[in-house]
């Protein structure tokens, strides 16, 4: 913890100063683009591997980055989606997985989770993914050797129920979000983005972002 709070002090002294114009323009108010929803795990950090700043993304994190289906139950993904949306107008939203997902090793196998039964539930979102895979691969029980198929297979899954939310669903018919499902490659660095016409994950590079943002 200690190097926590050094390093409060270092982003005041060393830090902000150099941004202070874009911070406190940025403390009158928000106007991001993008809604970021990726995972909790601490070795993800949205604005290091997408080089943004303070202001840019709107970001929404849980284990497994999981969008719950639109229901009368009011979460807080309900609320931060709806908000994002239809209060900021963010244009862009995209789900972000990533290798080594604890979360995705757990909906492998969630007769495992006893123990922790708010992550077994809340992992239930996550269900179609394995099903989906488990019906692919002809398997009735899937193993470790499943989890980069159930990791990308839960980004299109949670795509698929971020259009079950209204403000969502309205901004997309009026051509006005765009959605996009990535998955982030820890170890080396890569970004694979879904490609909706395909059905597959293709290695974002130039030509890929750019179509990306097109479509």
């Amino acid at each position: 913890m200690d190097h926590v709070i050094s390093g409060v002090a270092k982003f005041q002294k060393e830090v902000y100063p150099g941004k202070k114009a874009a911070f406190q323009k940025l403390a009158n108010g928000q106007n991001p683009e993008v809604l970021f929803i990726t995972c909790s795990d601490s070795r993800i950090d949205p604005n290091l591997v997408t080089q943004t700043e303070p202001g840019e993304l709107f970001i929404c994190r849980n284990a497994g980055n999981i969008v719950p289906p639109h229901s009368n139950q009011t979460g807080g993904m309900t609320a931060s989606i709806e908000f994002a949306v239809a209060a900021l107008g963010v244009t862009h939203i995209v789900v972000c997985g990533h290798t080594d997902c604890g979360a995705m090793k757990g909906a492998l196998k969630p007769e495992g989770l006893a123990s922790l039964p708010h992550v077994k539930e809340w992992l239930g979102h996550c269900r179609a993914a394995t099903e989906v895979v488990k019906e692919r691969s002809g398997c009735s029980e899937l193993t470790h050797d499943h989890l980069e198929d159930v990791t990308k297979e839960n980004v299109v899954q949670q795509i698929q129920h971020l259009r079950t939310h209204p403000a969502v669903a309205a901004k997309i018919a009026n051509k006005q979000v765009t959605l996009h499902g990535w998955v982030y490659n820890i170890g080396s660095g890569e970004v694979l983005c879904y490609n909706s016409e395909s059905g597959e994950f293709e290695v974002m590079d130039q030509s890929h972002a750019e179509a990306q943002l097109t479509r």
